[in-house]
């Protein structure tokens, strides 16, 4: 599978099945908005800015036609129960045919268009069933099918709309304009026309709108929208604070450091958008089973109506056609084309409003497999904010020591080097900074006023050959080793901590089924030993590069493994990319972590590992109930329909009836707690 694939579908595309089952929505988007579905603006996020009122009418308009074929049919039901003398010959047939006409001409017409290239699909099932109804002059029961389809399409415009709207009303209702702080006051702007580096006020209550630095000395800020989080996050002067969360308690005011398109929330919406490119196998079994499934019963019904005339001495053309056109209906395969790809898009949905984001719904079905997780240790299983303990310099100048090492660290984004940054404070500015390089998984190399400083682990002093006492390495803490002009110049300890629900994260995994749980890190073997014994995970290995945790997976998968790798830095992409289901932690992971994971953990709690396990399950158990229920029903109306033992009122209970309870069970996930 290639994981970095391009997935330029957007949102609508995610129920390519649903196109074809809806004849109205392969007309035009349907118009079940409801207002929650709206910003703030009054404008909706998923249909281009339909106002309220235009939804409404849409709404009036699609409701009406339904409204008038129920009234007529039921009209029609009771003038014949009444025997009525008049409501006969074409009257009778007028009335039951205009009610035929309000709801089925937009199948009769797909059927007719499909014609071409799927011949054999459920608009010609139907349409075959319901001309035929008439034929015989079972009216109401031809109507009755068509009606109640459209009925159970109303139904499932709102489950998907509600579906689509509840990601999108949770993580999109960004403010369109904003305050930006000018010479001449405060002026406001297109959020798509700030560029960055531009100050923008926030009031209390407001949602932000851009990514930007926190120029206020402290704000408190409502993540729920990217983390699934209710408790207040409180941020201090210089972090970073991201579009989609709302400043709770002051006017506030942040330097912008993404363009609209480009801040976080922008991305977040992306990878939903495109979550419904890549199909779960039961998708595509279904939709490739419906293809075959369907000209099957549609010739058993033929079978069905002209075989009797061979081998039955009464033999009635009407009674054995009734019973073919009962077999159409219910082999209509509407419960599970519909209900199917809604249990995933709603296990997608109830994933994102707990703060996590699955790039499609086949890894809802791997998440389901997999048996060993292996995670990385700073940034996913511990907090990744270091705190520099203690500076051990050769020189006595020591305030030169750490603010060079702060200068050339500046450079990096690593949790390691902010922390050194951190401890420096201001001081590192007042050096020049060049020529400076990355070295994966070994530190910095740079020159920093005039001098070749070695920032990084044993591993990059060893490969520039650079001497020092072995028996620093004997150090628990983390530890960052310097040279200075090829020459060992001193060491600078660092501590972090193990996150707090990272015990329960371990626990619920067990619970859920997962066999190993490894830890892999780049960080010093001491101190992945330690941690994996506070966690007590099975195994753990440490001072790795990431080609060494690719190895490492690699060998867990030539096991027969279902491997799932939790990583947030740049270094752990390549493995993530290679792992069967990969994930990044969304907060601090990195841009190359999250692009290319499969699953992103906007809250960076290794908790949320254990609810996507929970959530795959719950769809997975969902749309096998639906399949379940749809065959079951499915088969038993077909036996009673073959035998002349069910009518047309079954067999629409049969399709659409189960198709209705179908879309009301994947529709449930929404609803569950997975906490």
């Amino acid at each position: 599978m290639d994981k970095n694939a391009e997935t330029t579908k957007n949102i609508e595309e995610d129920f390519k099945p649903l196109e074809i089952t809806s004849p109205r929505t392969a007309e035009a988007p349907g118009p079940n908005v409801g207002a929650e579905c709206c910003g703030a603006d009054g404008k909706t996020k998923m249909q281009g800015a339909v106002d309220h009122a235009h939804a409404e009418e849409e709404a009036k308009s699609s409701y009406m036609p339904t409204i008038l074929s129920l009234a007529l049919l039921l009209g029609g039901i009771l003038l014949d129960y009444l025997d009525t003398p008049w409501f006969t010959g074409y009257i009778r047939f007028i009335t039951f045919g205009i009610a035929y006409v309000l709801v089925g001409w937009r199948v009769v017409w797909h059927a007719i268009r499909s014609l071409r290239s799927s011949f054999f699909n459920e608009f010609f099932l139907m349409t075959m069933a319901t001309l035929g109804a008439f034929y015989i002059g079972e009216y109401a029961e031809g109507v009755a099918v068509m009606l109640f389809y459209v009925i159970g399409e109303h139904f499932q415009e709102a489950a998907v709309l509600r579906s689509r709207c509840s990601i999108k009303a949770l993580i999109d209702n960004r403010p369109d304009e904003v305050g930006v702080v000018t010479e001449n006051g405060v002026v406001i702007k297109k959020a798509k026309e700030v560029q960055i580096g531009e100050v923008v006020q926030v009031k209390a209550g407001e949602k932000i709108a851009l990514d930007g630095e926190l120029l206020t000395e402290r704000a408190s800020f409502n993540t729920a929208a990217l983390t699934g989080e209710s408790k207040p996050d409180t941020k201090a002067k210089g972090e970073v604070v991201l579009a989609g969360m709302i400043n709770l308690d002051q006017v506030i005011e942040l330097k912008v450091t993404s363009a609209y398109e480009n801040s976080a929330l922008s991305k977040i919406l992306k990878l939903v958008e495109e979550a419904g490119s890549r199909k779960a196998k039961t998708q595509q079994f279904i939709t490739k089973f419906a293809k075959v499934y369907t000209p099957i019963v549609f010739f058993l019904a033929i079978g069905l109506t002209f075989i009797p005339y061979f081998v039955m001495e009464s033999y009635d053309f009407n009674v054995w056609l009734y019973r073919a056109l009962i077999f159409l209906v219910i082999s209509c395969p509407c419960a599970l084309v519909i209900s199917i790809p809604l249990g995933y898009f709603g296990g997608i949905g109830a994933a994102s409003r707990n703060g996590l984001l699955f790039k499609g719904s086949n890894f809802l079905d791997l998440m389901t497999q997999v048996d060993t997780v292996v995670m990385d240790k700073t940034g996913t299983l511990t907090e990744g904010v270091f705190q520099v303990q203690k500076i051990e310099s050769v020189s006595p100048d020591k305030a030169w020591f750490l603010s060079a090492v702060a200068a050339l660290e500046s450079k990096s984004t690593h949790p390691i080097a902010q922390a050194i940054v951190a401890e420096a404070g201001q001081t590192y500015q007042q050096h020049s900074v060049s020529q400076v390089e990355e070295i994966s998984g070994h530190g910095l190399k740079g020159t920093v006023d005039g001098k070749e400083l070695l920032v990084g682990n044993g591993r990059l002093l060893d490969k520039f050959e650079v001497s020092y006492d072995p028996s620093i390495k004997e150090i628990v803490e983390t530890i960052v080793l310097v040279a200075v002009d090829g020459v060992y110049a001193g060491y600078i300890t660092i501590a972090d901590k193990t996150k707090a629900d990272a015990p329960l994260a371990v626990q619920r995994m067990r619970e859920l089924g997962v066999k190993k749980l490894v830890m892999l890190s780049g960080d010093k073997d001491s101190i992945v030993q330690k941690v994996a014994k506070e966690l007590q995970l099975d195994e753990a290995y440490g001072g790795l590069l990431p080609q060494d945790k690719v190895a490492h997976v690699e060998k867990l998968k030539a096991e027969g493994r279902t491997v799932a790798f939790v990583g947030d830095g740049i270094n752990d992409a390549p493995v993530i990319t290679l792992a069967d289901v990969g994930m990044a932690m969304g907060g601090l992971g990195s841009d190359a972590a999250i692009e290319t994971a499969d699953v992103v953990i906007q809250t960076d709690h290794p908790a949320r590992i254990a609810t996507a396990i929970k959530i795959g399950k719950k769809t997975k158990q969902i749309v096998w109930q639906n399949i379940g229920l749809a065959f079951g029903v499915k088969a038993i109306v077909l036996i009673l329909g073959a035998g002349g033992l069910a009518t047309m009122w079954e067999a629409v209970f049969a399709d659409v009836g189960v198709a209705f309870l179908a879309i009301l069970n994947a529709v449930r996930i929404q609803r569950t707690k997975f906490d």
